[in-house]
């Protein structure tokens, strides 16, 4: 059985478009100033222009999918940034199989 923050983070289309471009975030995203896209992550402030939101909502989102083990995020100087947590997200995988 998966835990509930698991299934509400699943639950929304805008946070299922952001595990998809942190799948690439290359392909997705422009070069950054701070922080590799790779190995750091995405300036949530990219997210949230890409998704076509505020700031504070594209954070909501962020924390619900952080809160979730399914993106991790890290800090560099003020901005927080973010990439895919492949081993939780592949762990909600094998669950889903599972319950299936």
């Amino acid at each position: 059985m998966l835990p509930l923050d698991v299934l509400k983070a699943l639950a929304s289309e805008r946070r299922l478009r952001i595990l998809e471009w942190l799948k690439d975030p290359a392909a997705h995203f422009p070069p950054q100033a701070d922080g590799d896209l790779e190995r750091d992550g995405v300036c949530s402030i990219s997210i949230a222009e890409k998704l076509g939101v505020s700031q504070p909502t594209a954070a909501e989102h962020l924390k619900v999918l952080a809160h979730a083990g399914l993106i991790e995020g890290k800090r560099i100087r003020q901005w927080a940034f973010y990439r895919r947590n492949e081993r939780r997200i592949e762990e909600v995988r094998r669950a889903f199989a599972a319950d299936w």
